[in-house]
């Protein structure tokens, strides 16, 4: 099949969008554009403004550093790029990421800035995994990692985050938010822009983005990105709902659009007590308790860490003694 915007060139992809077809140069374009549009209509950024591109090193991030330095250079943003990746500590996995980001870094011409829970936290997710098991394992690493991206931007003093949450993300984290119940995270969940309330702002170009067409992007413009699956990810509650919302694609693929709009149209019923914002006593970080996830987390694994020291301590005792 041709073209149906060029007429000229044979059609590779069929959009999940709109069903139409397109050809590898046209599908740059349109890509491109709806990035473009998506920055420019929801006033992401300003110009001179310094941005940290969050870099894992797989398809969203490589595919985000891709287009933000290309659209950058076109329609002449004036942004200040660079990279800042999260090191978890997870053996065989992050490590292998983080050389693909700093050959990233060669090929964008970004600086680039690598930060580590064993840094910030006094844990790797390895540890962290040794001892709560894997079944909750996301939920540390999410609470973290996303502090830890506040962390390094401020340190490296970035007015703003640009993260690769694409359209399935959202569609998912709509659906996750309905299934626990949890009114204040639906109704920001598919905000374009989240932090206005006091943490760094954080954008999401690539909102409206299938993620298909995110791996189609890579794959033809042969970007060099890690592929592997966090080893952990499995256990995730989160992919229940990707199987579900992929289900649900297969009958109509505008499914993942039309959750996302009904969750940009949602409104929490007056009256409904809602958490206001505060700071956490102990890190200062954004919170609506007086501590933050972070340091309630953290305080969960030292008790952890302690008592495994004290049983191995009693283990000892009991040794020597027989």
């Amino acid at each position: 099949a041709m073209c149906e915007r060029c007429k000229e060139s044979r059609a590779v992809l069929k959009r999940p969008r709109d069903g139409s077809k397109v050809c590898k140069e046209c599908f740059y374009v349109l890509f491109e554009t709806e990035v473009h549009e998506t920055i420019t209509s929801n006033t992401l950024f300003r110009r001179g403004e310094k941005v940290c591109v969050a870099a894992s090193g797989g398809k969203d991030s490589t595919v985000l550093a891709e287009v933000m330095t290309t659209l950058n250079a076109r329609y002449d943003y004036g942004l200040e790029l660079f990279l800042l990746s999260i090191d978890e500590g997870i053996a065989g996995y992050r490590d292998d990421s983080l050389e693909t980001v700093k050959r990233n870094q060669q090929q964008y011409q970004l600086p680039l800035k690598i930060l580590s829970y064993q840094d910030l936290y006094g844990w790797s997710m390895d540890e962290i995994v040794s001892h709560i098991g894997r079944r909750n394992n996301c939920t540390f690493c999410g609470v973290f990692r996303r502090q830890a991206l506040d962390r390094g931007a401020t340190l490296l003093g970035a007015h703003k985050i640009v993260t690769g949450h694409n359209g399935d993300d959202l569609a998912e984290t709509v659906l996750l938010n309905i299934l626990r119940g949890d009114a204040p995270r639906l109704q920001r969940c598919t905000q374009v822009t989240t932090g206005m309330e006091g943490a760094l702002q954080r954008s999401k170009p690539f909102k409206y983005c299938y993620e298909k067409e995110i791996v189609m992007y890579a794959h033809y413009k042969k970007l060099d990105y890690f592929s592997t699956e966090c080893i952990y990810s499995p256990y995730a509650y989160r992919g229940y709902a990707r199987e579900f919302i992929k289900d649900l694609e297969r009958v109509d693929p505008t499914t993942l659009l039309n959750i996302i709009a009904s969750g940009e149209s949602l409104e929490i019923q007056e009256g409904v007590k809602m958490p206001t914002r505060g700071s956490c006593s102990r890190c200062g970080y954004v919170s609506s308790q007086a501590l933050c996830k972070a340091c309630v987390l953290l305080e969960q694994l030292h008790v952890m860490r302690e008592q495994r020291k004290s049983g191995e301590r009693r283990e000892i005792a009991y040794d020597a003694e027989s």
